[in-house]
């Protein structure tokens, strides 16, 4: 029997001084513990995580296996400096996740997050041809809306205005090139068809190669499917194929971020087995490897970026302190037979196809207040987006005043006053980022069915709270 949530308690009159710098421009409350998909609060509330922190906490918190295999290696080894030493959990899950790709990887290896996973995916793309006396590749494409990371490179890398605004200045961008989003629904012509759409976006990115000088290429970046930025956004029937042409016709890598998608997260351990089958040259992995255990993140290669390097260098030349950490690949080489032994990603499958049904029920019902503000829902397995459109005017559209705020951050915090913690985001429907909101819900793989149920209750009635204090 799930834990039953408990109502919003009275906010404390009294809050203990912070000396954190949290990201959020309000105090967030404090979770004391946590069990499965609930989260236990320093003011007595308990809440459900549908979103799983930020698309991470896959098999949820407290898995008693995941809590052993912790101990039994901080009993056994703690630490080790991957330059001078490896360990057998770092052995093992390399083994796994090589072998997971089905012939499509030689080899991998491991950071300590999502960021440093896209760092790492860069410089080696960089020594691959460096090493391979093509030093003359320099450029990286990448997409507008897209996110790979917080660091200066990967947000050079990434294209969204709003998130790049306070660094633009100091961002390398000789280097970092942009072609369109991959976003049908958005950017579609009405005149085209999915195959016209795909071509046109093959096109620019072969033209965007010729502007530069197709030898000077390094390689196509691009997110699986799109996380935050857009909101669960999956490419059209045949975008990666056209896209990996180019690559292959001008001999740069094929590249594909799955920090958020990967890992199970879309029902199948890597994203890219749903969206034409094509295996990535590099390709990134971190939110869903350690379930949130632990900080981790890994690079896979294929065969040809594995020879390229062992037979010039022979080694990898970027590092980090922690990488390879003993505690931390044995919590998630935990964490993925926890997957694959409790038949998670067929559970997770079965949960989402209900999430979606559910929300497409409840959003688009002729008595929905909300139903003609819903662009768009989408997504697959443990992942899902609702995305609103308050700016195209419409006879059926009643009148709104969001006062400044935007609606995908009030539906964010009303949920939260009602017990549940789900993502809300703005500015991922036009190429300015200035338009558009979208909510993002991606729960535990393990999720229950009547947690399912309660996640949707909850949502739609914060949801449709919040715009009944918006409509004029």
């Amino acid at each position: 029997m799930a834990p039953a949530l408990t109502k919003p308690e009275e906010p404390q009159k009294t809050l203990k001084p912070t000396f954190i710098l949290h990201r959020a421009p309000w105090r967030p409350p404090i979770a004391v513990s946590g069990e499965g998909i609930y989260l236990d609060l320093e003011d007595g509330r308990r809440i459900i995580d549908a979103v799983g922190g930020a698309a991470v906490a896959c098999i949820g918190n407290g898995h008693p296996a995941v809590k052993k295999a912790m101990k039994e290696q901080i009993d056994k080894l703690s630490y080790v400096y991957s330059l001078q030493l490896s360990n057998q959990p770092a052995e093992e899950l390399a083994d796994y996740l090589v072998n997971s790709g089905n012939g499509a990887f030689e080899l991998c290896t491991f950071v300590s997050g999502g960021s440093e996973a896209m760092e790492a995916v860069m410089k080696t793309a960089r020594q691959y041809f460096y090493d391979t006396k093509q030093e003359q590749r320099v450029n990286f494409i990448g997409r507008q809306l897209s996110f790979h990371g917080n660091t200066l490179a990967t947000l050079s890398l990434a294209h969204h205005p709003g998130r790049r605004a306070p660094y633009a200045d100091i961002l390398h961008v000789s280097n970092f090139h942009h072609v369109s989003p991959a976003y049908a629904k958005r950017f579609q012509r009405p005149d085209e068809t999915e195959e016209d759409y795909v071509e046109r976006l093959r096109k620019e990115l072969e033209d965007k190669f010729l502007e530069l000088g197709p030898d000077t290429v390094i390689g196509f970046v691009a997110e699986t499917v799109v996380g935050a930025t857009t909101g669960v956004v999956a490419p059209p029937k045949g975008y990666f194929k056209a896209m990996k042409s180019v690559c292959d016709k001008y001999g740069a890598l094929f590249i594909l971020d799955e920090i958020m998608s990967g890992m199970g997260r879309l029902g199948t351990l890597h994203a890219w087995e749903q969206y034409d089958g094509v295996a990535p040259d590099l390709q990134a992995v971190a939110k869903g490897l350690g379930g949130g255990y632990v900080s981790i993140g890994a690079v896979l290669m294929s065969k040809r970026i594995a020879d390229g390097i062992r037979d010039s260098s022979g080694f990898w030349k970027h590092g980090h302190t922690y990488q390879a950490h003993p505690i931390a690949t044995a919590a998630a080489l935990a964490v993925q037979r926890v997957i694959t032994g409790e038949n998670l990603l067929s559970n997770i499958r079965t949960q989402g196809a209900l999430l979606g049904k559910l929300l497409n029920e409840r959003l688009l019902s002729s008595k929905s207040p909300l139903a003609p503000f819903v662009f768009d829902i989408r997504g697959t397995a443990g992942w899902w987006a609702v995305e609103f459109d308050f700016d195209e005017p419409s006879p059926n559209k009643p009148a709104v005043d969001l006062k400044g705020g935007t609606f995908g951050l009030l539906v964010q915090q009303r949920c939260m006053e009602k017990g549940l913690v789900i993502m809300g985001f703005h500015g991922g429907s036009n190429a300015e980022g200035t338009k558009g909101d979208h909510l993002m819900f991606s729960p535990a793989y393990n999720v229950k069915e009547e947690e399912i149920i309660k996640i949707v209750d909850i949502f739609i009635e914060g949801a449709e709270e919040v715009f009944s204090e918006i409509v004029v």
